[in-house]
């Protein structure tokens, strides 16, 4: 590459990317670690785009109509922190891209959402932007329907890599997007054809242009680091019908001795070549060093913004205000007023009339009553629609003929819908709620983790929850998943037992505004344990007494879900024989672990013998059982220590040992 000619043809815009060059390199360098290379190949792409393209104002990071920018390809952080700087982000300070990669510092080793302005979602697990920014385009089309374009009209932009295309969950992304005719969400491919292990054509020869294509999308082509044509094709690509996928043929470390090499990919801390690269481009700022010229145009663009984001505030103040409250209600994440009534209302209704249901079913008894209240909410299924009991009579179906529609039809692709459920969160003004049984929490769960990780309330409706499945067998039997669920920071594992806790689960998960929620829920039908009503939410606890000892209180049985009528079964044997028991329904270890120690010893004295029930691993109840003033030999665990097997759900049940019988056996053992 002859950056000779570069820099003759378009000086002023050389000059320009170069800042984002330099700084790259200088912040790289001085961690002594990162990824140099991306960042210095698509500068020409980031320079054009903020300048020509993106609607953003970095006094109002948040602004609900901004433009949103997403870098899926995240090892090339500093493209975005350099960005951020350059175009007058407060927060993203010189101080802040120096101490790149180090503790302390907003600007970590990948971009974390709610950690930098500007940064639209946690990347780095190469695929999960571009399948984030499906979720983005879809909130934006939704609510441009609902609210109008003079409220919702902008574009989701997306710098991919090689191995964001790569990464399967991106073939689920743009399906989705193609089916859909996502318009206004364009891929800026990042063709350089290198990555860590080589030249990419050493694991794979797709076509991308012809597989962009048959999935339904718009594909251009441009030479990344020529301005002029760079600004053609992303201004094709936005008259699109469809999604685009843009081609920008670029040279990874371009200018540096590592240029279109594996090494380019990485840390390029030789001081030597890096000032031979900077000599090259005719840098003249040292480490760190932007001429004021260059910021200042920069940051130009930055202030460039601010007219439009008042003109977009003045047409919000000039709704109604009861329109007004509503739309910053939505982007607050603020459950609706109305919320608490419509639960209480399904649960007195439950407590009246107790009738043996399949959580799942009840789960779409109070959908039922909340969907029509809570109106943000976004719904759907992989493929399991009937199954999942998810969609209600009032939500209609997002298509491409009709954006209102509030059900999404995901088809098999448990990833990119996790993906881009966590997309509709970051965009703000839609809740979603989706979908699949819980043994695919395995193909969902790199998504369910960065819900976590970024703190997303995005609700994970896993049904077929156990070996009550039945007859589909082993590969759908989840006995692990609640353990792997319940492993992760930051998430609510809620487990109900009947129609009164499925109401309040579910109360609980659209309250959350920072923790994303997964609903374990039954496929076999269960006993009401819940037929006194009252208006306080126990589930809300995680734990609480379901039915006390009459007499001495000798055993606690502790179960969950499905298990909790088992539970019962076994108090009242135990009972009829003197010995007294509690049976404590657990619907949440996380919320019973976050109450204060004086309920926790409520709920669970010393003393008594302990059994818990689940059908599930052990792994997680130790807590419950050895700790919190629990006793080594004198607890016990009921449930899943192998893999389930095909066959009726009452012949598993007692096969495994997940019994009344057992669990009376277990505890007069230990008495």
């Amino acid at each position: 590459m002859d950056i000779a000619t570069l820099r003759s043809r378009h000086p002023d815009h050389w000059m320009r990317a170069t800042a984002i060059r330099a700084l790259a390199l200088d912040a790289v360098a001085a961690a002594n670690s990162g990824h140099s290379g991306m960042p210095m190949g698509m500068a020409d792409v980031a320079t054009v785009l903020f300048e020509k393209h993106l609607k953003f104002d970095p006094k109002a990071p948040r602004w609900p109509d901004r433009d949103r920018f997403i870098l899926s390809a995240g090892h090339g952080s500093m493209l975005i922190y350099a960005l951020l700087h350059l175009t007058g982000y407060e927060d993203v300070t010189l101080e802040q891209i120096r101490n790149f990669r180090q503790w302390g510092a907003i600007t970590a080793g990948h971009p974390e959402y709610g950690h930098v302005s500007g940064v639209e979602t946690t990347t780095g697990p190469l695929g999960q932007g571009i399948a984030n920014s499906v979720g983005f385009a879809m909130a934006e089309e939704h609510l441009r329907a609902r609210w109008g374009a003079k409220l919702q009209d902008h574009y989701t932009y997306v710098i991919a890599g090689d191995g964001c295309l790569m990464e399967g969950v991106s073939q689920e992304a743009i399906g989705i997007a193609g089916r859909q005719k996502l318009s206004r969400l364009i891929v800026l491919w990042d063709d350089n054809g290198i990555t860590i292990d080589g030249k990419v054509a050493l694991s794979d020869v797709t076509d991308q242009k012809a597989r962009f294509a048959a999935s339904g999308w718009g594909v251009f082509s441009c030479d990344g680091h020529d301005p002029e044509d760079i600004d053609r094709a992303i201004t094709a690509a936005k008259a699109s019908p469809g999604p685009a996928m843009v081609a920008c043929k670029t040279h990874i470390a371009l200018g540096h001795a590592a240029q279109d090499t594996s090494k380019g990919h990485g840390a390029l801390t030789d001081k030597a070549q890096l000032q031979a690269a900077k000599d090259g481009y005719g840098w003249p700022g040292g480490p760190f060093e932007v001429p004021a010229e260059i910021k200042a145009w920069w940051e130009s663009l930055g202030a460039r913004g601010g007219k439009a984001r008042a003109e977009w505030e003045a047409r919000l103040a000039a709704l109604p205000a009861g329109k007004q409250a509503e739309f910053r209600r939505i982007f607050a994440g603020e459950a609706p007023a109305k919320l608490a009534n419509a639960i209480r209302s399904v649960k007195k209704a439950a407590a009246e009339a107790p009738a043996k249901l399949a959580t799942r079913s009840a789960s779409e008894k109070v959908l039922t009553a909340v969907n029509p209240v809570m109106t943000e909410t976004f719904a759907g299924s992989a493929d399991l629609t009937g199954s999942n009991n998810t969609k209600t009579a009032d939500l209609g179906v997002f298509t491409a003929e009709d954006r209102k529609g509030r059900y999404m039809y995901w088809g098999i692709r448990e990833h990119g819908m996790a993906a881009a459920m966590n997309g509709m969160a970051l965009h703000g003004g839609v809740r979603p709620y989706s979908g699949t049984f819980m043994a695919f929490t395995d193909y969902a769960r790199p998504s369910m983790r960065l819900s976590a990780l970024m703190g997303l309330p995005v609700v994970y409706v896993m049904t077929h929850d156990s070996i009550g499945l039945g007859e589909d067998g082993p590969t759908h039997q989840p006995v692990e998943h609640l353990a792997i669920s319940r492993a992760t920071p930051n998430t609510l594992v809620l487990r109900p037992a009947d129609l009164v806790e499925v109401a309040e689960c579910w109360e609980v998960a659209l309250s959350q505004k920072s923790t994303p929620s997964v609903l374990a829920l039954s496929r076999q039908s269960l006993a009401a344990v819940r037929t006194a009503h009252t208006n306080q939410n126990l589930s809300a606890k995680g734990a609480y007494v379901l039915a006390e000892a009459t007499g001495k209180r000798r055993v606690i049985l502790i179960a969950t879900g499905s298990e909790v009528e088992i539970a019962l079964k076994a108090r009242e044997a135990l009972e009829a024989e003197g010995i007294g028991t509690r049976v404590v329904s657990m619907p949440s270890m996380e919320l019973f672990g976050a109450q204060d120690e004086a309920y926790r010893k409520r709920v669970l004295p010393a003393g008594p013998v302990r059994v818990a029930i689940e059908a599930g691993v052990r792994q997680g109840w130790d807590r419950w059982l050895l700790g919190e003033r629990g006793r080594e030999g004198k607890s016990a665990f009921i449930g899943m220590s192998t893999f389930g097997a095909s066959a009726p759900y009452e012949r598993l049940y007692k096969e495994f040992g997940i019994t009344a019988e057992a669990a009376v056996a277990a505890a007069k053992a230990m008495l």
